[in-house]
């Protein structure tokens, strides 16, 4: 076979390897951003009408959102606004519209706690998209009927009542998990190493007394020997 041939069949050989490595990887790449963002990944490509432009959109999103410094709640922050949002739902009872003015207001307070920033919805809404997808539709839709407050209906506004309230449970909730498994963690370790502690010193005392009771013994068995009579040889005399 000439060498020509051959040094074709390799150049073949490697683009096509390449083309597969790089479709594998798109696909990859596709199933992971599709599992992550749900719903909104398919929102967003219908939008582009370009799947690979969109996967760079969600790809940049992701991008975007390890920069930012997103934190838990601490215990006390969560019971706050919890009384908060119970508050604003009482409200509703009498002032609808008001109401749900102030959940969005609310949940905009908490994203800004929890570290998101909270300088306009577009941008909360595609920094949200990355940890909090399941719930983004609801936030899409309560801030749509909130919009138009004065002219929507009671259930309307009901139903953004509803929908701000599962956006504003993902938000509060999200991370508490976390925080709780590193407690129980810090105390496991804790209590493990007052285990170890009490342990050594259990091998302490143990040695200290087995030493003592060793010198006890020693000191009783030269006892019994100088108690003892002494017989002298002499010889046969």
């Amino acid at each position: 076979m000439p060498t020509w041939l051959i040094i074709v069949i390799v150049v073949v050989a490697v683009a096509v390897l390449g083309a597969v490595i790089w479709l594998v990887t798109q696909e990859m790449q596709r199933k992971r951003l599709q599992q992550r963002f749900g719903p909104e990944y398919e929102r967003v490509v219908k939008e582009s009408d370009n799947p690979r432009a969109a996967q760079r959109e969600l790809a940049e999103r992701e991008r975007r959102h390890k920069e930012l410094d997103i934190r838990p709640l601490s215990a006390s922050a969560r019971e706050r606004y919890a009384r908060e949002w119970a508050q604003v739902q009482e409200k509703f009872v009498d002032q609808p519209a008001e109401a749900v003015s102030e959940a969005d207001r609310l949940l905009v307070a908490l994203m800004g706690e929890r570290g998101y920033p909270t300088e306009g919805y577009e941008q909360q809404v595609t920094d949200l998209s990355v940890r909090h997808a399941k719930t983004l539709e609801h936030y899409r839709a309560a801030h749509t009927t909130q919009q138009k407050r004065d002219g929507a209906s009671t259930e309307d506004l009901r139903d953004a009542m509803v929908r701000y309230r599962t956006v504003f449970e993902d938000l509060l909730t999200d991370g508490a998990d976390d925080e709780h498994h590193d407690h129980d963690r810090d105390h496991d370790r804790d209590r493990d190493r007052d285990d170890d502690r009490e342990h050594d010193h259990h091998e302490r005392r143990n040695g200290h007394d087995h030493d003592g009771a060793d010198r006890r013994d020693t000191a009783k068995e030269e006892h019994q020997a100088s108690a003892q009579p002494r017989t002298e040889w002499n010889g046969g005399r």
